[in-house]
């Protein structure tokens, strides 16, 4: 593809109306952000410049991604911080004609040391306030890593702000950690009505998947990438037409895939999956859901009709309203 071929496509892409379904507002924090952030809080960070951060952007798989990304992370301590990280991310979303934002935010990242609920929901808020060309709803994740006891304390914090919350979710390392282990604090959010999603299936096996979807309820499943080894799984998803939040440039950054073009969505969604594509921890991973769109569509070689579809199915899969899914899906 020549690159007037390629811009042309991105531009095509920019102006779909498509849904974002997996994008950790932390993971969005871009390395001048940090920096910023750095210098206005007085820390000091063990890089020297924006380049030598962006040079550790470096993984061999998901726990070397982890360990940078909580160490970014350390710079949010304000609400204007958690204000100024979520408007840069929304500005990025509606020029990649994002119209609904499913935003993933974790709790733990930021109350392990000690900042709360009251410092970093109104900055979200505000921000997402500010921002009304693209309709958000915010994802309370729980770190996998961490005990199903932690989780219900947290979900117990945050009782004040559960009308601004629309679902929560179960992320942080997979391996080792099933989903089993949650399904108390996803029967208080079931009971709470919140909608229920959960990562599973990128470096975990399908039986996580299986988990995910028989004892935490997920309505939607992040990744998914390893359920194409489990042919009854595949058809249970096909069937349910239960969505997968796929994410192209994170799984080939992890080493999930070793090249975009071995990558199983195109597959997937010829099967009749609910597949769509999403950005997941952009700042660390090389783009945005816009960049996803585009470097999947080129290493799979897909049609502008698939990717209308991808962008129909994650309009679809999303928990807007169905006017909010309707208007949308008539100008796609």
């Amino acid at each position: 593809m020549n690159d007037n071929d390629r811009e042309s496509l991105a531009s095509w892409i920019r102006a779909l109306p498509k849904a974002e379904l997996h994008i950790h507002i932390e993971g969005s924090l871009e390395p001048e952000l940090l920096f910023a952030l750095a210098r206005r809080n007085g820390m000091t960070l063990p890089y020297a410049d924006v380049d030598a951060i962006r040079a550790a952007y470096s993984f061999s798989d998901l726990q070397s991604f982890l360990d940078i990304y909580y160490q970014g992370a350390a710079v949010l301590q304000t609400e204007q911080d958690f204000y100024d990280l979520m408007a840069a991310y929304l500005r990025r979303a509606e020029a990649d004609g994002v119209c609904r934002a499913e935003i993933f935010f974790d709790p733990q990242t930021h109350t392990e040391r000690g900042v709360p609920f009251d410092v970093f929901m109104p900055g979200f808020i505000r921000a997402i306030e500010d921002a009304p060309n693209v309709s958000v709803g915010l994802i309370m994740c729980f770190l996998r890593h961490l005990s199903c006891s932690a989780a219900i304390e947290t979900f117990g914090e945050a009782s004040d702000y559960l009308d601004n919350i629309i679902g929560v979710g179960l992320d942080s390392a997979e391996v080792g950690n099933p989903p089993e282990d949650f399904a108390d604090v996803f029967a208080l959010a079931e009971a709470a009505k919140l909608r229920l999603v959960a990562h599973a299936g990128e470096e975990g096996p399908p039986s996580y998947i299986w988990g995910a979807l028989d004892s935490l309820h997920a309505e939607r499943i992040d990744h998914g990438v390893r359920a194409e080894e489990d042919e009854a799984l595949v058809a249970r998803l096909v069937k349910e037409q239960i969505p997968l939040t796929m994410c192209p440039l994170s799984n080939l950054a992890l080493r999930v895939v070793d090249d975009l073009s071995d990558h199983n969505l195109a597959r997937l969604l010829a099967r009749g999956a609910m597949v769509t594509i999403n950005s997941d921890d952009p700042a660390y991973f090389g783009g945005y859901i816009g960049d996803n769109y585009l470097a999947t569509a080129i290493a799979l070689d897909l049609s502008r009709d698939q990717l209308t579809i991808l962008a129909s199915n994650s309009i679809t899969a999303s928990f807007a309203t169905e006017t909010e899914k309707v208007r949308w899906l008539e100008t796609t």
